[in-house]
């Protein structure tokens, strides 16, 4: 088996506020990322896939087929975008990166198997840059019981 992992950039705003909170609330929770004008990061994506090596084309994945879905998926709907405003995950769940790691891995779980195929390479893994101190890992396809929730509750309320 093969690992395989793609870089995408993006550069996207956002802010922290939780609705139910107060103001004093959200500024000793979330510090200066509660100022509601934003603030941007040049975020940097890699998605990890894992296969077998195709004996008649030597991929594991298509290449160009995963830039064009991250491309698609992701880079189209997040670039230059304040995701609080502009990404409708995001209208209802605070854009932390842990949050943005979660809803590009379950959009791009939901798109995989059309793309690339039951018996293609798997999807294993999603990692979101945000600073060079902050990075967050999503592994798919392990025990995610709580994050399938959290995404599955997100959403829902965007859609309600």
């Amino acid at each position: 088996m093969i690992l395989l992992t793609r870089k995408a950039d993006f550069s996207s705003a956002h802010f922290y506020w939780h609705d139910a909170w107060t103001e004093a609330e959200n500024v000793r929770v979330f510090g200066k990322c509660a100022n509601r004008q934003g603030h941007g990061h040049n975020y940097t994506l890699e998605v990890t896939v894992a296969g077998s090596v195709d004996p008649t084309s030597g991929f594991v994945v298509d290449l160009k087929q995963l830039k064009d879905i991250l491309e698609r998926e992701v880079v189209s709907v997040y670039d230059h975008r304040h995701l609080n405003y502009e990404v409708p995950e995001f209208a209802t769940t605070i854009p932390t990166t842990e949050n943005i790691a979660i809803v590009i891995g379950k959009t791009l779980e939901e798109s995989w198997t059309a793309e690339f195929g039951a018996a293609g390479a798997r999807l294993i893994g999603i990692h979101v840059q945000e600073t060079d101190r902050n990075g967050f890992d999503l592994v798919i396809g392990a025990a995610n019981s709580e994050r399938d929730a959290t995404v599955s509750a997100s959403f829902a309320s965007v859609t309600d």
